[in-house]
């Protein structure tokens, strides 16, 4: 089965800081939640570009890390691109990210879809576990974001 998660947020900056900031890899550190359990393992330093890898350790229960590699597969600069994961916890995980200019600042998009591995089990663990974390992954996220770029707005 494949999953969507889709996700809209303004941002109070131009289209050049948010896409400075967030084509900088080393950046997902500080907008990913520290409940979550994450580590850049591998990134080169400055800006993404087609063929990026960049590598993770992920805690998925206590104790327990998978690694996750992801490779940056399309970049259009200042407008999107997009992550797939090469070896990680999905079958399949493409993760669009996209900007666009509005008269108030930037909308931010993303778009992921994704399948669960290991057929009914995954199933189960999407349904228990999995969607939820996402969702939580995703909001907090959000709450991150805010606070970098929309501090002024709260």
């Amino acid at each position: 089965m494949i999953h969507h998660l889709h996700r809209q947020q303004p941002l109070n900056c131009s289209l050049e800081e948010a896409w400075e900031f967030f084509s900088t890899p080393l950046n997902l550190n500080r907008l990913t939640p520290k409940s979550v359990g994450f580590k850049i393992i591998h990134c080169a330093e400055g800006s993404m570009h087609q063929g990026q890898i960049i590598a993770y350790k992920v805690k998925v229960a206590p104790f327990i890390w998978l690694t996750w590699v992801t490779e940056i597969t399309f970049v259009e600069d200042k407008k999107s691109f997009v992550d797939d994961q090469r070896i990680g916890p999905y079958k399949l995980w493409h993760h669009t990210h996209q900007f666009e200019e509005t008269d108030d600042g930037v909308v931010m998009t993303d778009s992921v879809v994704y399948v669960m591995p290991f057929g009914i089990f995954g199933k189960i663990a999407h349904a228990l576990f999995v969607k939820r974390q996402l969702q939580h992954i995703f909001d907090e996220r959000k709450l991150l974001t805010d606070g970098i770029f929309n501090a002024s707005n709260a």
